[in-house]
């Protein structure tokens, strides 16, 4: 193992022997841009150090923005959707550091990022979402022996702030559905409000997971939005505990068997322009309904009918959630309908709704004690 000192014109060196490469030739790693031969000289013996240990870097010019697109690149087993996603995700950061050199990265560049990110208007939760990602990347970094550490290691990440879990009344559920009842989505919106699936889940269910006889339906696969169109991920649900069966009452049975119907009239209607996914919602051609203009057409309608514009996510998931729950459904049973992994994550979110019926419960079980 050996390491020289040389002068570059007005700079100095440290050369080093790092090994042969596959054809037997001497490998060689130069740190220039020392200003005076005594720096070099201790930078020379660190390096032979960290090199004695296992801890040496070889000098890369590689940018953090190259690292992700190569990085991204080579993920070869990660789904379409999802790598659309990651560099969706990575895209937050390298605007900001892609041309910073990945091996100069600094946790104190990574947290700067993060600070802007948070001032551009981004949610503290949606910054946590990118950090996962570049973690992820800087952790295969090390792995390959291009850094030293992971720089986000040690980063401090904002905490993220508990949404308020706005919802619909049940007076104003019945003034929405009674507004878009001749509407052709007007199974989806009952749909949500009866058994609180998700937008993806709603929009990515398929007929073949529809058993109308039966009364129950299943969250099996799910419609995202990804660089501005619809993707359908089969059989990729939010998690494990997100596939699951939900029964359903009659009155939706009525709506989704009158849906079929009138969705097999418009597939004789289109005839060869019928794109059938086996969706059991669509455009009038078959083909996958936007989750952002599903979106924009709940508040739209919602406006219409003088009730508050929520997005299908708080007026579906939220509204049933937090009228089950009021209304006495078991806190363990409104978790399974809703997929949640765990009861504990469903009582944390509507805790705005089980703090009522805790005092409820006070009071009732200090009534019967009263009488006794």
């Amino acid at each position: 193992m050996k390491g020289t000192v040389i002068k570059r014109g007005n700079k100095w060196a440290v050369v080093v022997d790092v090994g042969r490469d596959a054809n037997g030739k001497r490998v060689r790693k130069w740190h220039s841009g020392f200003d005076r031969k005594r720096d070099a000289e201790a930078a020379r013996i660190e390096i032979l150090s960290k090199m004695a240990s296992g801890r040496y870097v070889a000098p890369s010019k590689i940018t953090v923005g190259e690292y992700a697109h190569r990085w991204l690149d080579q993920r070869k087993n990660l789904a379409e959707t999802t790598k659309a996603t990651y560099r969706f995700e990575l895209k937050r950061i390298t605007d900001v550091l892609g041309p910073r050199p990945l091996l100069q990265l600094q946790p104190s560049e990574i947290a700067e990022c993060y600070s802007q990110l948070l001032e551009s208007g981004l949610s503290a939760k949606t910054v946590r979402n990118s950090h996962g990602v570049f973690h992820k990347a800087l952790k295969d970094a090390v792995r390959e022996g291009l850094v030293p550490r992971n720089a986000a290691e040690g980063v401090e990440l904002p905490r993220p702030q508990r949404p308020e879990t706005a919802a619909w009344t049940a007076a104003e559920v019945s003034e929405f559905l009674h507004h878009v009842s001749s509407h052709r989505l007007y199974a989806a919106w009952l749909l949500a409000v009866t058994t609180g699936m998700r937008r993806s889940e709603l929009l990515g269910m398929r007929w073949q997971h529809v058993n109308l006889d039966a009364a129950r339906v299943s969250a099996v696969d799910t419609l995202v939005e990804i660089e501005n169109r619809p993707v359908l991920r089969i059989d990729e649900t939010k998690t494990a505990g997100s596939r699951r069966t939900i029964a359903v009452d009659p009155a939706t049975v009525d709506a989704l068997r009158a849906h079929r119907s009138r969705q097999a009239e418009e597939k004789l209607l289109a005839g060869e322009a019928y794109d059938d996914q086996g969706l059991v919602f669509c455009d009038e051609i078959g083909r996958p309904v936007s989750p952002d203009w599903f979106t924009r057409t709940t508040k739209r309608l919602a406006t219409e009918a003088g009730v508050p514009p929520l997005s299908p996510h708080a007026a579906g998931r939220h509204t049933w959630a937090t009228l089950a729950l009021e209304s006495g459904v078991p806190a363990k049973v409104v978790a399974e309908r809703l997929g949640h992994a765990s009861v504990t994550t469903t009582l944390d979110r509507y805790s705005h709704v089980t703090e009522g019926m805790d005092r409820d419960a006070a009071s009732t079980v200090a009534s019967l004690i009263a009488r006794s």
